[in-house]
């Protein structure tokens, strides 16, 4: 019997076919033989005990503007009448990414959900590497100005951004002598109630950022990725450029060392964000880049991650 899997995403149809990780892991599952599902997390529902969804069948394909063709949807238990369900929509991790958390929570000792929803929950993706302060550049969490101001008197150059952001949004440098410091923190901190992220400005990120992706805590593959010219945001979305990497020493002792409590969270299929061998990012929601690896290395991450789940499946 083929297995029956749900990915909850943002619309299959806006996708881009030549770099969304999750089109590429629906492709893989479809060449296996696996039956397709797609939803978003609008279309959950909880009642009596049960979660159900109203999911569409699909079929992906590569063809630019179609990538998916779809069948009329069906309302099913997510508990009985699916086997895997691969929680994939992209942030912002709000409190509707946090209430889909728990719904998938309800039934995640029935059906095998990816990541797991109490581990993804529990680790939102700049506090995570919080556990690791040795691992990473010098941080300060605070929404007390006499803090942030301390903190860049110390460090003089710093990069400050929403605690909550994704894509590389609102991300800014603050040099020494910028003038727009009070200006920036005075946005950051009446426009949300949420602490700001501040850190040392690595110089090195001028050299990329290394996107690793970690299947069930393990290293599979990686790119480097160059921000432009005077920039210092190198994501994709951005207009960074993915070029081929090897993982450092550094690199290495990284995933080695948070490997274990990726395990022990369910988090399956990771990518870290690493810049001169300190890790910024643990992004545990929708990674991306393994389309980008693939072509860079050959290595195909989504064959390495469905070989995980079956083996997860034959295990329970």
């Amino acid at each position: 019997m083929s297995l029956r899997v749900a990915i909850q995403m943002d619309p299959l149809e806006s996708v881009n076919i030549d770099g969304d990780t999750s089109f590429a892991l629906a492709e893989t599952a479809q060449a296996r033989g696996m039956e397709l599902f797609v939803y978003g997390p609008q279309d959950m529902s909880y009642e009596a005990g049960k979660v159900t969804a109203r999911l569409r069948p699909a079929k992906v394909q590569r063809v630019k503007d179609t990538p998916g063709l779809f069948e009329e949807a069906v309302t099913l238990d997510l508990a009985k009448d699916v086997d895997v369900i691969l929680m994939r929509q992209d942030p912002p991790f709000d409190m509707s990414y946090i209430t889909a958390c728990h719904l998938l929570e309800e039934i995640s000792g029935e059906t095998l959900v990816l990541n797991d929803p109490a581990g993804v929950r529990s680790s939102p993706e700049k506090i995570f590497p919080l556990m690791f302060p040795e691992l990473m550049p010098p941080t300060l969490v605070s929404r007390d100005m006499a803090a942030i101001e301390a903190f860049r008197a110390k460090h003089k150059d710093i990069i400050i951004k929403p605690l909550y952001g994704h894509g590389g949004a609102g991300v800014f440098r603050l040099k020494e002598d910028d003038s727009n410091f009070d200006s920036l923190t005075e946005i950051f901190l009446t426009r949300s109630r949420e602490p700001v992220m501040v850190q040392a400005f690595l110089p090195a990120v001028s050299e990329g950022d290394k996107r690793i992706i970690l299947i069930d805590g393990v290293a599979a593959g990686a790119l480097n990725r160059r921000p432009k010219d005077g920039q210092i945001r190198s994501n994709m979305v951005v207009g960074g450029t993915a070029e081929a990497t090897e993982l450092s020493e550094a690199d290495k002792k990284i995933c080695e060392t948070i490997g274990p409590e990726l395990r022990r969270r369910g988090l399956m299929l990771t990518g870290i964000d690493v810049i001169g061998g300190r890790l910024t990012e643990i992004n545990v929601t929708s990674p991306t880049g393994v389309q980008a690896i693939k072509k860079l290395s050959g290595i195909d991450i989504t064959e390495i991650f469905w070989d995980g789940v079956q083996e997860k499946l034959a295990s329970r």
